[in-house]
């Protein structure tokens, strides 16, 4: 039982959720033109980024989300924006605003999100190359990208 409080604390004072178990499998609309499936992607690390037009931490972290994507790529990292918005329209006016490279899915009907227990915008889940949730992130603060490169560079390296 102490053993349980302890890790619930340590839980608790993170930000950071370790995960151990298989994500869920799932294939959404993207703005590259094509639906991406997520079980297609094994071999691959995944940052999940889960985000709203609406979310002003959202804004902040779009660009160093692209940086993240364009930096680790050629090493099996990809980021891919699932935008939780209910009208497709709002996230488009976003990102003429915003632009990024990385595809952006779009889960108007909250499936994904409520699969992955998504209760904060923004919220990330990081999948390993065997497709297992690995960490999951819920906000945004400045400094956060320094954890992030910690994260993609370990399960980069798997």
């Amino acid at each position: 039982m102490l053993r349980l409080l302890a890790a619930l604390a340590l839980i608790i004072s993170s930000q950071f959720a370790l995960a151990a178990e298989p994500s869920f499998d799932f294939t959404l609309a993207s703005n590259k033109g094509k639906n991406l499936r997520l079980a297609e992607q094994r071999g691959e690390v995944i940052m999940l980024n889960f985000w709203a037009s609406w979310c002003g931490p959202c804004r902040q972290e779009m660009p160093l989300l692209d940086e993240l994507h364009a930096r680790y790529e050629a090493a099996g990292f990809q980021v891919w924006g699932v935008n939780v918005d209910s009208d497709r329209a709002d996230a488009n006016k976003m990102l003429a605003k915003i632009p990024v490279d990385f595809p952006i899915l779009f889960d108007s009907a909250g499936e994904v999100s409520k699969k992955y227990g998504i209760d904060a915008m923004p919220s990330s889940v990081f999948i390993d190359r065997d497709g297992n949730v690995r960490h999951i992130h819920r906000g945004y603060r400045d400094g956060d990208l320094a954890a992030y490169k910690k994260i993609i560079k370990e399960l980069i390296r798997e």
